[in-house]
């Protein structure tokens, strides 16, 4: 693990994890760490995975593109489709890091016809977060690829989310998306204000955000700010009941099944995109 430090946030790295964050506390003065992320190893149901080279699930054994198939083999077990790519799967290396600064590199990304090479650069200022994603074409040929993160945050009973969005992504039970609805038909998914999660299950791409969501923690007294660059233009919402004790705001590049619909960037060999998040976090004082 490597840990970073600036006084007001601490972060933990787990970077023969993918990467992965680890933790991301708070730390206010005169009162124990708050936990900004699900904290735990930075795999399984915790932290926050990179997402690389694509984000979420490809349907069909693989992908045809420039006139050729490909085929992707699932990765996860108990996952019908490969999923997310395998940059959260592997050891990344650390190149370099300060109190406040981290880069680690992934050299041998290697999932299906994808050969890449990604980088991640973590720093802290003022508490807040910011968290670039590169990744590089390497494969010998022309690939669509996207990118994105996938933070766990903390679900407790007063938890409220904000995150604007003009449509939704509708999925069937293969977590495939089946169409797509305007959000102001679902008033339980119109999180145009800040409003309590979903009762029920939720696992859904939304579009047409601003590429900024805000969550409130009214227990602990803190707010959370996530901002994406232009490069994400997609939100993945997923929680699965009040009971699991996190839900998941996934900034990603394109929507599921990308692979045999649009929103993947094609790259010629050697040709790279990198996309940034950001998490910040303030008190709230409620009465």
């Amino acid at each position: 693990m490597v840990e970073l430090n600036d006084g007001q946030s601490r972060l933990v790295l787990a970077p023969r994890k993918g990467a992965a964050i680890a933790r991301y506390d708070a730390l206010a003065i005169g009162s124990a760490p708050v936990p900004l992320l699900k904290p735990g190893d930075g795999t399984g149901s915790s932290g926050c995975q990179l997402l690389v080279p694509w984000s979420n699930r490809i349907s069909g054994g693989g992908f045809t593109f420039d006139g050729r198939f490909h085929a992707v083999e699932p990765n996860v077990p108990g996952e019908a489709f490969p999923i997310h790519g395998d940059g959260f799967q592997r050891p990344w290396r650390l190149a370099y890091h300060t109190d406040t600064e981290a880069e680690l590199v992934l050299e041998d990304g290697a999932i299906g016809p994808y050969r890449y090479a990604a980088t991640v650069t973590y720093s802290l200022q003022d508490g807040a977060l910011d968290a670039q994603l590169t990744v590089e074409n390497r494969a010998g040929m022309r690939l669509p690829y996207g990118l994105g993160f996938h933070p766990w945050f903390p679900r407790g009973d007063t938890t409220l989310l904000k995150a604007k969005a003009k449509r939704v992504w509708l999925e069937d039970e293969r977590h495939l998306p089946v169409g797509v609805s305007l959000v102001s038909e679902h008033p339980g998914w119109d999180f145009e204000r800040p409003i309590p999660l979903p009762l029920d299950w939720v696992n859904n791409a939304f579009d047409g955000w601003d590429r900024r969501a805000s969550i409130t923690q009214l227990e602990d007294g803190i707010r959370i700010t996530l901002s994406a660059s232009p490069e994400l233009p997609v939100y993945i919402l997923y929680s699965p009941s009040p009971d699991a004790g996190f839900f998941c705001l996934e900034p990603v590049s394109h929507t599921v099944d990308a692979h045999h619909g649009e929103g993947l960037v094609p790259l010629d060999n050697g040709e790279a995109m990198s996309a940034t998040m950001r998490l910040d976090w303030e008190i709230v004082v409620t009465d």
